[in-house]
């Protein structure tokens, strides 16, 4: 789990409660085909533009069955699509990364990464000295290059220096249009 003074609180799935079945649905948007998976609670993986054997555990959202859908699934897919119209600051859904194998290390620098702020970057040195290894840059990117909820956890705002702004779990183009949207929309939110 992750927890953050920012973001909002995060679903506990230990306890009474059995885990919910996840739907794994692909969404439209300006970024190419987003795989959002999600139960009725929050939300554990997004993918942009899968491929392959990854596309394929995805489902067409026009294909949902009635039993599918949930007010819980309008808000992520509301919340997306202001974020990428440039017209929110902040993807604020609740996510679960329980079943997800987190180091100590891997849940810090996620942690920190959701406080960077909207239309600004850090460098990864900036966050591996944020989370006590200043020398762990390079760890830094080897978290974040695997982040499993990209534009949630906004590890496009990390960059290799001030001047670069290095790989991207989608690709160097939609890391640039990303940066360039936030930028922009900053100036006007």
């Amino acid at each position: 789990m992750i927890s953050s003074g920012r973001m909002p609180e995060q679903v506990e799935t230990l306890g009474a409660k059995p885990r919910q079945e996840a739907v794994r649905i692909l969404i439209p948007s300006v970024l190419g085909v987003l795989g959002i998976e999600l139960t009725d609670e929050a939300l554990s993986r997004v993918v942009i533009v899968p491929l392959g054997r990854s596309r394929k555990l995805f489902k067409p959202l026009s294909s949902l069955k009635p039993k599918d859908r949930s007010d819980f699934l309008d808000e992520v897919l509301g919340q997306f699509s202001e974020f990428l119209a440039g017209a929110r600051r902040r993807i604020e859904i609740p996510y679960d990364l329980s079943g997800k194998e987190l180091s100590s290390f891997a849940k810090k620098v996620l942690n920190e990464t959701t406080k960077v702020p909207f239309g600004k970057t850090r460098t990864y040195q900036q966050i591996a000295s944020k989370v006590g290894d200043p020398e762990a840059y390079r760890k830094v990117l080897s978290v974040l290059v695997v982040n499993p909820l990209p534009l949630v956890i906004p590890c496009h705002r990390v960059v290799t220096t001030k001047a670069g702004e290095g790989s991207y779990i989608a690709g160097a183009k939609k890391k640039a249009w990303l940066l360039r949207m936030e930028q922009k929309s900053a100036l006007v939110i």
